[in-house]
């Protein structure tokens, strides 16, 4: 295939699914702008790295992949740079929408393991089949099923908390 061809692909595929993308990048770091940084930066690897993608078979994992990747990168620099409390963000909070409409879903997602939470969000949210999240998240399809059962197990117990409160 040739570059122009695959150019073309990458840009079509980003385009189509970008409120996808979006998401899974603020499900990471719970920030609209932040969000939308990760995906222009993810664009911007996916443009950079094209030779490593195989087939176009593999582009929706592959591109998953670079996102997943860009959020953990960013939330270990923001680590790193964390000077300003976090009363300060809460306090300048816009308090822009999220995409979950159920607020005891939203802090019991929030409470679960990175690992834990973004098997649920690609399972659920994303509508990914175990195999893709397996290959997005380098991890064998038996330990996505395990963290996934877990996940659930988690979230069942945790709304159940929150029911009889």
């Amino acid at each position: 295939m040739s570059k122009g061809c695959l150019e073309d692909k990458i840009a079509e595929y980003v385009v189509s699914y970008k409120e996808n993308h979006y998401r899974l990048a603020y499900s990471y770091v719970k920030n609209a702008d932040d969000a939308l940084d990760i995906v222009q930066e993810s664009i911007y690897k996916a443009f950079s790295s094209m030779d490593s993608l195989k087939t176009l078979k593999h582009l929706k994992t592959w591109f998953y992949r670079i996102v997943v990747n860009t959020s953990l990168d960013f939330l270990r620099k923001k680590r790193k740079v964390d000077v300003v409390g976090e009363e300060v963000f809460v306090s300048l909070d816009s308090g822009a929408v999220d995409g979950y409409e159920n607020f005891d879903l939203q802090r019991a997602m929030e409470k679960l393991p990175n690992n834990y939470r973004i098997v649920i969000i690609l399972k659920y949210f994303e509508d990914l089949k175990i195999e893709e999240i397996a290959e997005i998240l380098n991890e064998n399809t038996n330990t996505v099923k395990t963290r996934l059962y877990k996940s659930l197990k988690l979230l069942r117990i945790d709304m159940n908390d929150y029911e009889e409160v």
